[in-house]
């Protein structure tokens, strides 16, 4: 089973291809639930019970266009965790630029967090979102009598390239995570 707590109708389309079962997390009056979603190929001889937990959450943090705070990332995370079945695993996509020189880098703050909540830091994936360039760009700024070689910085900086992909497992078990 896989939640996208984002929705993402890409990731129900490959969920559904790869012969997954998709879900969604819904609040009810008694807490966070799991709804299985109807998908196109359900798999009828693997049967799957919601309250079992799922296999992989996908979130991306932070939500909102501000950073979250230590506290609330530590929050999310510590409420997701129970969602995870034994050797589940949870794929955070991290929407921030890297951190600014003084400031704490929001994924060690992210893998802070994670551990904090009981879970292991398993990998970090670096998801390519553009074209690399062929060649390094160079820092120098460009004069005006140059032609532009597609080989400068913009504005001096390089331009965003990757975001932050983390996964963090479990190990836990059921009753373990009931405890938590």
């Amino acid at each position: 089973m896989v939640l996208d707590l984002d929705a993402h109708p890409a990731t129900l389309a490959a969920t559904t291809y790869l012969h997954r079962i998709p879900a969604r997390l819904v609040t009810g009056p008694h807490g966070l639930r799991l709804r299985v979603l109807p998908s196109g190929r359900q798999k009828r001889d693997v049967p799957h019970l919601p309250e079992s937990g799922v296999n992989l959450i996908l979130a991306t943090l932070p939500q909102a266009t501000e950073r979250l705070a230590p506290d609330d990332v530590t929050t999310a995370i510590s409420t997701w965790r129970p969602l995870l079945r034994p050797s589940g695993f949870l794929l955070i996509g991290l929407t921030t630029a890297p951190a600014q020189p003084g400031e704490f880098s929001h994924r060690a703050t992210v893998i802070a967090a994670a551990r904090a909540a009981g879970l292991f830091y398993h990998q970090h994936i670096p998801a390519v979102l553009v074209p690399l360039p062929e060649h390094e760009p160079r820092t120098a700024p460009e004069r005006t009598d140059e032609a532009d070689d597609g080989r400068r910085l913009l504005a001096g900086r390089h331009i965003p390239t990757f975001r932050d992909l983390v996964v963090f497992g479990t190990t836990a078990t059921g009753g373990e995570n009931a405890c938590v």
